[in-house]
């Protein structure tokens, strides 16, 4: 079906454009929504004659838009919701659950003005894009948690930028533990290895060398067993005297 835009439909063209459409994308959601005309001659006609008069009301739109769209910079709303140990929403925040959040910081949308392509599903922040106007799009932070107090610890993360946009706050925290161990373990590995750098002798020498030690004695042991010499060392047979003498 061709029809006339009048106004700016993303990915479709801008107002005053005659563009070829699918039926029912027309009858569904262009026409209803009065976003567009059927491509008639009587319509091309209506357009034409209402041109000034539809540009007029869209530059004043728009410039509204845009005042809203500089006081809502920078706008982050909480959604507070349950979820399992791994950070996954026991259900999930629609654009429905958004548009009311950006309603109760005190700007009014509804939910058709969210450009929300999924649901969102997990815990963390993640932006989502809001259409103030045909022409101008802004950027709202949504921060979904189990908590006020842990909301402000993923904004306050989110901020330095230790959580990426649209990563689970858990999974993070949980990455984050394992590189710490992993970062411990090589530090434990180094101070190992300087330690036996620094002595005369290698772990596996200094086995070997008390292996040693420990077989001589023993054989000298024996010789005086097998010989009948029960005489101990010079060292141990000394008497007290003759250590004091």
């Amino acid at each position: 079906m061709d029809v006339i835009l009048m106004e700016r439909v993303e990915n479709l063209g801008q107002m005053g454009d005659v563009v070829t459409v699918k039926d029912g994308f027309a009858r569904n959601y262009l026409l209803p929504q009065h976003k567009a005309l059927r491509a008639t001659e009587e319509n091309r006609e209506k357009f034409k004659q209402q041109w000034t008069e539809l540009e007029a009301r869209n530059l004043e739109r728009r410039t509204e838009a845009e005042s809203v769209g500089t006081r809502m910079d920078d706008l982050s709303i909480v959604l507070i919701r349950q979820s399992s140990d791994t950070g996954q929403l026991y259900g999930s925040a629609n654009a429905r659950d958004i548009a009311n959040g950006v309603t109760g910081a005190g700007f009014n949308i509804d939910r058709k003005q969210v450009l929300l392509d999924r649901s969102i599903k997990t815990l963390g922040i993640h932006p989502v894009r809001v259409s103030l106007h045909p022409e101008v799009t802004i950027s709202v932070n949504v921060n979904v948690a189990r908590s006020e107090a842990e909301a402000e610890q993923q904004e306050a993360a989110f901020r330095v930028g230790t959580l990426a946009a649209g990563a689970p706050a858990i999974a993070q925290a949980e990455d984050d533990v394992e590189a710490a161990d992993e970062a411990a373990e090589q530090d434990q590995a180094v101070v190992a290895e300087e330690f036996f750098e620094n002595t005369s002798l290698t772990p596996t020498e200094e086995a070997e060398q008390d292996s040693e030690s420990a077989d001589e004695s023993g054989t000298a042991a024996d010789v005086r067993s097998e010989s009948g010499d029960t005489t101990p060392d010079i060292t141990d047979a000394a008497t007290p005297d003759a250590k004091a003498s």
